[in-house]
């Protein structure tokens, strides 16, 4: 499979468009329309790729605290974006969920009103290991009961990929999903071109570019679905509609 790097890339989006990839103006563009194509591709593709499970000294509860801050910015570049559960490290102290004798404890998710009414008391006898979290925002999380010891936690959710740009050439989206991330760009770049009103020189240029972004996102959606067993059945299978009986 032949992907794309960031100027194999450029090379096709001025050919498509008929741009001087020189173009001041057009290189000005650039790292704006790949935020667009690839900010958009992950957010209508809830892909495999961004999961993770994350560690961190800094993430933790502390005694008589009930919260938990997850760094935005990521050892691997990416930026942290949805938390889909939070892990408690035991024993208390312990930085690392795989070492010998430690464990996780999964903590369940309620709402910070629950947490309010039932664990709102940071007095001595009314802490605990925790044992439920809710988000308060993009990155913190409160958890209840209050904590009775320093516990680290490990997170599992998604992260944010660092864009492709001249200094990171290759991305997952630029190399597995290359027609979306053209696509995608192209929808971007017709505005650039003034082609999305009705005055424009040619007015189905954007919605052609659209038409296609959005025939190309659901075959790969269906693909992202089988890796995470989210396929028919909740298996890893295409969908069979003249397989009798279906798998639905």
């Amino acid at each position: 499979m032949t992907g794309l790097t960031y100027s194999t890339y450029v090379t096709q989006i001025a050919e498509m468009a008929v741009v001087d990839p020189a173009d001041a103006n057009f290189v000005t563009i650039l790292p704006a329309m790949i935020d667009y194509a690839e900010l958009r591709i992950y957010r209508d593709l809830d892909l495999a790729s961004t999961s993770f499970a994350y560690t961190d000294p800094a993430i933790l509860v502390n005694a008589a605290s009930r919260n938990i801050t997850v760094p935005v910015a990521l050892a691997n570049g990416g930026s942290f974006m949805v938390s889909e559960q939070i892990n408690l490290i035991l024993p208390a102290g312990e930085t690392n969920p795989d070492a010998s004798g430690a464990s996780r404890v999964q903590l369940l998710p309620t709402t910070k009103e629950y947490l309010d009414a039932v664990y709102g008391s940071n007095t001595t006898a009314a802490r605990g290991v925790p044992a439920f979290y809710a988000p308060l925002d993009q990155n913190s999380f409160y958890v209840g009961p209050f904590s009775n010891a320093t516990y680290y936690c490990e997170v599992v959710g998604t992260y944010r990929p660092a864009a492709m740009s001249v200094s990171n050439p290759v991305t997952y989206i630029s190399e597995f999903l290359p027609d979306l991330l053209i696509m995608a760009s192209m929808v971007y770049i017709s505005a650039y071109q003034r082609n999305f009103g009705r005055q424009s020189d040619d007015p189905q240029m954007a919605q052609s570019y659209e038409s296609q972004y959005m025939t190309l996102l659901r075959s790969a959606g269906v693909e992202e679905a089988r890796k995470k067993y989210e396929g028919p059945a909740w298996s890893s299978q295409s969908p069979t509609p003249i397989a009798t009986p279906t798998r639905g």
